[in-house]
């Protein structure tokens, strides 16, 4: 596997000044009918000097080789002149992000869910990403959508029923986040391709079971908020009893207690505002 080798290639201004006194001389010698030093001078000029200039724009850089072997890579931004027969390819190390398309996969769980993926990378070896991989932009592409498989199968999407401790696709963002930045770096890293951050950015249930996993949802929050409502209604009806029982308002026997929480279980519990009815006889009429 090839390492990156940075190299410092001398600047292009001197030898452009070169190439424009050697053009000019060219031209004297066609005007002075002296062709041979003027062809001399011209191919010299056109097949030596010129095509070794190179400009390299920020956050670029060009990928040297010769004769097949690989010289280095400049990185440094400006005008240089290097060896006219070198062969260059240019490599842009500026950030990208990928856009992963949505996925549908199995979760921990077996259940099917649509995922996707937003991975922000740039080159970081550019002698990996150029000699290592036949097209490190595909490469990237696939790697990433086979790390956000491998992700949705490890983790389930929401809690199982009596679990809270796991982490999840839904609520553990910051872990499963970690986890895929990480995964990411390492398989990319053959590619010379650093991860500089990677984040679900769609996650759903698929359209199949969408709409039962909602009921699922319903019946939970249901049931979570009327456990609520009864360990309230049991409290109130317990303070009810013991202020009645301390301030002696009334003397109820356990018959009578039984009827009082029923009555208002009922009306603390349901669901349904309850019409009130007034007692005119006695408490055992």
């Amino acid at each position: 596997m090839y390492q990156e080798k940075i190299i410092n290639p001398p600047s292009g201004y001197l030898t452009f000044a070169l190439s424009l006194a050697l053009l000019g001389a060219s031209i004297f010698c066609f005007v002075s009918g002296i062709f041979l030093w003027g062809g001399v001078l011209l191919a010299v000029d056109v097949f030596l000097l010129f095509p070794g200039f190179l400009i390299i724009n920020p956050n670029q850089s060009m990928v040297l080789t010769l004769f097949g072997k690989y010289m280095g890579t400049v990185k440094a931004d400006g005008f240089f002149w290097v060896n006219p027969l070198t062969a260059k390819r240019r490599v842009s190390l500026k950030a990208n992000n990928l856009n992963g398309q949505q996925l549908k996969v199995n979760d921990k769980l077996g259940n099917p869910i649509e995922i996707a993926a937003v991975v922000v990378w740039k080159v970081n070896e550019t002698a990996k990403a150029v000699f290592s991989v036949e097209n490190y932009m595909q490469y990237v592409n696939i790697q990433s959508e086979a790390a956000v498989r491998h992700l949705a199968n490890i983790f389930p999407y929401d809690h199982a029923e009596g679990e809270e401790t796991s982490i999840t696709l839904k609520d553990g963002a910051e872990k499963v986040s970690e986890l895929l930045e990480s995964e990411l770096n390492e398989r990319l890293s053959r590619a010379g391709i650093e991860v500089l951050e990677a984040r679900i950015s769609h996650l759903a249930y698929a359209p199949e079971i969408a709409s039962a996993m909602l009921q699922r949802q319903q019946a939970t929050a249901v049931i979570a908020a009327r456990k609520l409502i009864v360990e309230g209604a049991v409290g109130m009806v317990e303070m009810a009893l013991e202020k009645l029982s301390q301030k002696g308002i009334v003397e109820l026997d356990e018959e009578r207690k039984a009827a009082m929480v029923s009555n208002l279980l009922v009306v603390l519990c349901g669901d349904r505002h309850v019409q009130p009815v007034v007692n005119t006889g006695t408490l055992y009429n």
